[in-house]
């Protein structure tokens, strides 16, 4: 047996649909051109690291993980700790909507790359060389999910990542573990992120 609605659950649940719908049409500032920018000059410190401390990465992937995981968890939590005081600034009472809707286009793309990680480490070692051109395919499809709430421009960040990893998957072994195909990637690609973000957002500049 099914019982109708309270009115004030009905317009509770109808404010919490507009609210969605509203998140879901407004350009999401909360990413900083300035912290993007500073996760590409980790990516380059990471590459520096990695010639100097995994110079045969194929040999030594544990030792290479290490490099790219932290510099991965490090610069994720920049940008996490940035964007949720930035957007609670600028999106005010929409900013817990913004928030989950950007962590749901992207996290996707984060999980397929460590799961296929787990996969080509466990399963397949002889492949592990492809571990830069999965990550920044399956990248390049998180920052294409994420362009329809962020400044059209942004392709050409997604758009570099696809190249980069299809660049890394045409190398075809493990020459593609060295230091600066990552270190190039990323680094390039975050500045990419970061300039589109400060001159292609439609926020003041106030705001940067």
């Amino acid at each position: 047996m099914s019982f109708p609605l309270h009115p004030l659950d009905k317009a509770l649940g109808d404010i919490t649909s507009i609210r969605r719908q509203v998140a879901r049409t407004t350009e999401f500032r909360g990413y900083g051109a300035v912290t993007l920018a500073t996760t590409g000059i980790f990516a380059a410190v990471a590459a520096v690291a990695q010639n100097f401390l995994v110079p045969d990465p194929a040999n030594h992937i544990g030792s290479y993980l290490r490099v790219w995981v932290t510099t991965a968890i490090v610069s994720a939590a920049l940008i996490g700790m940035q964007t949720l005081t930035r957007a609670r600034r600028i999106h005010s009472g929409l900013a817990d909507e913004m928030i989950f809707m950007a962590v749901e286009q992207f996290l996707p793309s984060v999980g397929a790359g460590a799961l296929i990680a787990v996969a080509l480490i466990r399963f397949v070692p002889s492949c592990v060389w492809m571990l830069p051109a999965m990550w920044q395919i399956t990248f390049s499809l998180g920052v294409f999910a994420s362009c329809r709430f962020l400044p059209r421009p942004m392709t050409a960040a997604a758009g570099w990542y696809l190249l980069t990893g299809l660049v890394c998957l045409a190398i075809g072994d493990r020459r593609a573990l060295t230091p600066w195909t990552m270190g190039i990637a990323y680094g390039v690609g975050q500045l990419i992120v970061a300039g589109v973000l400060l001159w292609g957002s439609k926020e003041n500049p106030d705001e940067i």
